[in-house]
């Protein structure tokens, strides 16, 4: 069956960085679309980044362009997210999702305080 499991939500300081990975079973993760999908305390779901199968084309919303990047290894079967310069308004919940949109992994709190 479909899983995908997310890993590396911390609680960090303004302005640090964070890594999170997402490990993929149960479908051909090679040839999927990947997406991190966020959801802040109190607000609803942001996109925020997707990686085509070959990484050649990544997308990034504006909120995060710049400082969050997206990569995959299609070997491990695993989709990171990097994330530097983090903000308070970061803190949030960290979702991986697959291309359709169909399954998604139960996710990573990351918490920006001082």
């Amino acid at each position: 069956q479909v899983q995908l499991v997310e890993s590396g939500g911390d609680l960090v300081q303004p302005g640090g960085s964070l890594t999170l990975s997402c490990a993929a079973s149960g479908f051909t993760f090679s040839k999927t679309y990947m997406y991190w999908v966020r959801q802040a305390p109190g607000k609803g779901l942001e996109g925020l980044s997707v990686i085509d199968p070959d990484s050649t084309e990544p997308y990034y919303v504006d909120s995060v362009k710049g400082r969050f990047t997206i990569s995959r290894d299609n070997a491990k079967d695993i989709v990171y997210l990097h994330m530097a310069n983090l903000k308070l308004e970061d803190t949030a919940v960290y979702y991986c999702a697959r291309g359709q949109l169909d399954y998604w992994g139960q996710g990573t709190q990351v918490t920006v305080s001082q």
